[in-house]
């Protein structure tokens, strides 16, 4: 049941990306391209789709504190227990931030943009296959631990 779960998930998440238009990377690119704003030619539509998703998630999130004591697929909610901001977190957010600036894809949109890239599919693979092998190497150098790590354990808050 939980691997069905996961795909009802992370089908809506796809949809809704897909409806967002983040798997298109011109439009992600017309988004990051604030020097646009003082020529005209810059995309608020993303920032429409953070302004809608962001009071949505607040709401779901107040709902978890106060009503559910577990999910409905699992023992407890695994939250991120660390607070701290490290070396590892600040250079692999500027790698991700440098890396959907320059091509204008993230690695979910990259998924799903698998089915839609049409003529662009090589792109796409060639962005996945870096990706994998980003993470081999992140992992290689870095590796990122086992469950009893502090960062992967749940909260059942």
């Amino acid at each position: 049941m939980q691997l069905l779960t996961a795909l009802m998930a992370g089908a809506l998440f796809g949809a809704g990306l897909t409806v967002a238009q983040m798997v298109d990377p011109q439009k992600v690119l017309g988004f990051l391209d604030v020097a646009g704003i003082a020529k005209g030619t810059w995309d608020p539509t993303l920032l429409m789709v953070f302004i809608g998703a962001l009071p949505t998630m607040f709401l779901a999130y107040q709902l978890r504190r106060r009503r559910l004591s577990q999910p409905a697929q699992s023992a407890y909610f695994a939250l991120p227990q660390r607070t701290d901001v490290d070396a590892r977190l600040v250079i692999g957010s500027a790698v991700f931030g440098v890396g959907w600036g320059l091509v204008g894809v993230c690695p979910g949109p990259a998924v799903t943009a698998l089915g839609l890239a049409g003529e662009r599919i090589g792109g796409v693979l060639i962005f996945l296959a870096a990706m994998v092998v980003g993470i081999a190497l992140s992992r290689l150098v870095a590796p990122w631990g086992t469950r009893e790590d502090p960062d992967a354990v749940g909260s059942k808050v």
